[in-house]
């Protein structure tokens, strides 16, 4: 499926608090994942917790060592909603 990619204001704000070496590591992984956001070197995964609580299927990929991106899809267009350590996964 050819999808179109979409960040949320929350999205760009955590990217820009990143460190230097974090957004290099987080650049590399969303050329991957602009061309698959489920491929399977993203580790991508379902958060059923974030899920429950906003009524919609929320998935994250790994795009560092401590690092996360937290998305949903809608339709054909791939919101991007956060991006940070683990702790982005408490909703």
């Amino acid at each position: 499926m050819k999808y179109c990619f979409r960040a949320a204001k929350s999205f760009r704000r955590a990217l820009a608090k990143l460190t230097p070496e974090q957004r290099r590591s987080a650049a590399a992984a969303f050329k991957i994942f602009k061309q698959n956001p489920f491929d399977p070197r993203l580790r991508p995964h379902k958060i059923h917790k974030l899920s429950a609580l906003y009524g919609k299927t929320i998935h994250a990929v790994e795009i560092g060592a401590n690092l996360r991106a937290v998305f949903y899809i809608e339709g054909n267009v791939v919101w991007s909603v956060d991006v940070g350590a683990h702790r982005i996964y408490r909703g």
